[in-house]
């Protein structure tokens, strides 16, 4: 029988404990988690999921600030916004949404994030940390990922996971922490691309298939072995006719073919999703309790 991995239940749970923490946190005097989010352009996307982060950290206590740019932003404006928010000691962690407006080097605004306050894991300092198994802040998709295997206790030591997708965000950091001398991890990690050749033959090999590749009903049943665990980070909004926005929300794994093979899979939406908000403000908490960066 197949079990669906429900990020939204485990989110919720996690985001309880987070509550509890902040009351504690207020009761002995200490200043609550206060996370940053700078949101540059119009994207509808991007917009719906920085509301879903507000909501969540109002949910859980936290402190927000939202600061707004057009997306024809100068890239040296955005630098010295950054740079103000890194001087705040009112402000524990920082985010900017992604994607940029094209003329914004991604790279370089990421790297303007003060290490200690870059929630989402991205900055290479933070990214070299992770590599060498040294506390950090770990990306907030794949640590909403590990999070959420580590709840269903689902075994990965030995197992062979075969991840679509070698993004910065997803795809390439879950490749080192699932490969790790740790829970979640010890797999064997096979990371496959564009121009991977045979992907079919890869896929059906998985005990852990994790898809992060954008494109949805990518993997099809028979790129999948029965029992296999099932984890979609995709999520696409596609034209139907019979919704009422005339859209509705697709992973990169064709969910009705996919699920009947599977031992757990994760719905699109309410799988990963949750998980990686609540991987968020675990990260936001770290940083405002100085966890990680110890002063």
């Amino acid at each position: 029988m197949t079990i669906l991995l429900d990020g939204k239940k485990v989110a919720y749970s996690l985001r309880q404990s987070l509550a509890q923490q902040v009351q504690r946190l207020l009761k002995e005097g200490k200043p609550v988690p206060h996370l940053a989010i700078v949101l540059v352009g119009d994207d509808p996307a991007s917009h719906t999921y920085v509301r879903n982060k507000i909501k969540a950290c109002k949910e859980v206590g936290f402190k927000t600030t939202l600061i707004q740019e057009v997306a024809h932003v100068e890239e040296a404006r955005l630098q010295a916004l950054v740079h103000k928010l890194n001087q705040n000691t009112a402000i524990h962690g920082i985010i900017v949404q992604l994607p940029l407006s094209k003329h914004i080097h991604t790279s370089t605004i990421i790297q303007s994030i003060n290490p200690e306050k870059d929630v989402d894991g991205l900055h290479p300092f933070n990214y070299g940390r992770m590599a060498r198994h040294l506390p950090t802040h770990l990306p907030a998709t794949p640590l909403g990922i590990l999070l959420l295997l580590a709840h269903y206790q689902i075994p990965t030591q030995g197992k062979h996971c075969v991840i679509v997708g070698r993004g910065p965000t997803v795809g390439a950091p879950l490749s080192i922490l699932m490969s790790r001398n740790d829970y979640p991890g010890n797999a064997t990690v096979t990371l496959c691309h564009s121009y991977t050749q045979a992907l079919a033959s890869l896929t059906q090999q998985a005990d852990i298939l994790v898809v992060a590749i954008g494109k949805p009903g990518f993997i099809t049943a028979d790129m999948v072995r029965p029992g296999a665990v099932v984890i979609d980070v995709g999520i696409t909004r596609v034209p139907d006719a019979n919704k009422r926005l005339g859209c509705r929300l697709q992973g990169d794994v064709l969910f009705e073919e996919v699920a009947p093979l599977c031992s757990y899979i994760t719905p699109v939406p309410g799988g990963v999703g949750p998980m990686t908000i609540a991987a968020l403000l675990s990260n936001t908490l770290r940083a405002a309790t100085n966890q990680i960066y110890v002063d």
